[in-house]
């Protein structure tokens, strides 16, 4: 029987193409759209898990609290509490260091540009693998002996040198009120896709380089914050909030006194917004599949209608209120899923056209697609039903006298 009605839906459909497709545009667009919105925020928070993972999703800053009031000098860092601190934690930290960065203008002939100098120890690539194409990296002479030796990317050394292998160039810079020469050591490549290179604005006039840590803790090696990034098999939450604990006692201060920024809260909030995002401008998009389900409606109306005889013969010949009635369910149902299964193919067909343009890698999850099809029949039956309902009822007497 089932096969049966579904043959007869099919046929229908067939005998009225132009406006079977036209019913089911609302269905497409909806469905499509739904589709296309989700997909694209799964995409983009995958993008931004990868970008954090990148960063470094164990890591995190702490120092005081910036809400205390009766700032000491003592609640300030020092060396030796880092190396204390390190110690202390030599099984769950995998880096630390003190947080230290400067903006300066490095000069070179005539070229002068502003740079971003972020202090790194010798071990950084560990946590921050980069991909080395000239010279070589910051290591442990460099950083104990404070040595003025930066590594920066290949963008950097164009802007500033004009040439990516700037390897044994030097360039004049003042930081922190000295001016001095520092030498490129090392030069490393940066990986990113053109939605990255886009949302960087395209160009960039501004360039970046490690360099030693200890040089911008000179000359009194005290500072704010400490940067630490834990061991990947480390319970973080637990972790973080030992750690926090530890740098309170140092400076006698409680652990609410202190100020912990962790780059997981930050990817959680980010994908809770995200996320947000995506329900919202999905939940409207799916407002065109009340507009479709309207339609079909309308359609159906006009289906039964249009057959009232058909329906009066089918009765006439012994067809039961049910079978009237399963018949244009199914109809409904297929003429609904049939624009799903459309919709399905434009939404998909979107994001990954978008990702291939943009180099992203889409994410495209099977059960949005199940779950979206499976929308689709059910918007078909609920709105199909009151002409199901009233084709079912139709007097086989009267249907028969219908003109």
């Amino acid at each position: 029987m089932l096969a049966e009605n579904m043959m007869m839906a099919f046929n229908a459909i067939r005998a009225n193409k132009l406006r079977s497709v036209l019913t089911m545009l609302g269905i497409i667009i909806g469905i499509g759209s739904v589709i296309a919105i989700v997909s694209i925020g799964d995409t983009m928070r995958g993008m931004f898990a990868e970008l954090y993972k990148d960063v470094g999703i164990t890591q995190a800053y702490v120092g005081i609290g910036y809400w205390v009031e009766d700032v000491r000098d003592s609640d300030y860092f020092n060396l030796d509490e880092m190396e204390r601190a390190k110690e202390a934690f030599s099984d769950e930290i995998a880096y630390i260091d003190s947080n230290a960065y400067t903006t300066a203008d490095a000069e070179y002939k005539r070229t002068s540009i502003s740079f971003d100098f972020q202090g790194i120890d010798s071990n950084y690539k560990e946590v921050q693998p980069v991909n080395m194409v000239y010279g070589r990296y910051l290591n442990e002479g460099d950083v104990l002996g404070r040595r003025k030796n930066v590594v920066m990317d290949t963008d950097s050394a164009k802007l500033l040198f004009g040439t990516e292998n700037a390897v044994g160039k030097t360039f004049r810079t003042t930081i922190y009120g000295n001016t001095d020469e520092y030498t490129v050591v090392g030069i490393y490549q940066k990986e990113v896709n053109a939605f990255q290179a886009l949302m960087m604005g395209g160009t960039k006039d501004t360039g970046s380089a490690f360099l030693p840590y200890t040089l911008l803790t000179w000359p009194n090696d005290r500072f704010y914050m400490l940067h630490v990034f834990a061991e990947e098999d480390v319970d973080l939450d637990r972790f973080f909030e030992e750690f926090k604990a530890y740098t309170a006692g140092l400076h006698g201060r409680e652990p609410e006194d202190m100020y912990i920024q962790t780059a997981m809260d930050e990817m959680n909030s980010v994908d809770s917004v995200m996320g947000g995002l995506s329900a919202a401008v999905g939940g409207i998009a799916a407002i065109s599949l009340l507009v479709g389900g309207i339609g079909i409606m309308n359609i159906m109306l006009v289906s039964v209608t249009e057959r009232t005889r058909e329906i009066g013969i089918r009765k006439a010949l012994g067809a039961r209120t049910r079978d009237v009635l399963i018949q244009f369910l199914t109809e409904s149902a297929i003429l609904s899923a049939c624009g799903g299964i459309a919709g399905v193919i434009l939404g998909t067909g979107v994001v990954a056209l978008g990702g291939a343009v943009l180099g992203l890698k889409t994410v495209i999850k099977p059960s949005v697609i199940l779950i979206a099809v499976t929308f689709s029949a059910v918007v078909g039956i609920f709105f199909g039903l009151y002409p199901a309902l009233k084709a079912a009822k139709a007097d086989p007497i009267d249907a028969l006298r219908y003109e």
